[in-house]
């Protein structure tokens, strides 16, 4: 079993950056893609952005060529670089692996 624990989040203005970190522990060997999801209050969770085992990413249009997702393989830990951030971005931001959810972390973003 896969164990994912997110950290990063936080109250930023509009604009501004945050980065999340999601940590994997467990039975890691079996993981392949990595992803983070968001679900705003009253919508559904959707997804952000990819990773692949072998480093290929994808993004959601929304936040593509303003959010980054890398994979530090050394320390088992995806990251979400999240700049010009807009308040559109609030959510809970989740990391996925492996048909297992992270429990999420809070992104408020004031305007």
């Amino acid at each position: 079993q896969v164990q994912l624990v997110e950290s990063g989040g936080g109250l930023v203005q509009a604009g501004g950056s945050l980065r999340l970190s999601c940590a994997a522990s467990g039975s890691i060997f079996g993981i392949n893609a990595m992803a983070w999801y968001r679900q705003a209050p009253g919508k559904q969770r959707e997804l952000v952005a990819t990773i692949s085992s072998g480093g290929y990413t994808n993004y959601a249009s929304s936040v593509k060529g303003r959010f980054t997702i890398s994979r530090e393989y050394a320390k088992n830990t995806v990251y979400l670089q999240m700049n010009s951030l807009k308040p559109e971005d609030t959510a809970v931001y989740y990391c996925y692996a492996s048909e297992v959810w992270g429990q999420g972390t809070l992104v408020t973003v004031s305007s």
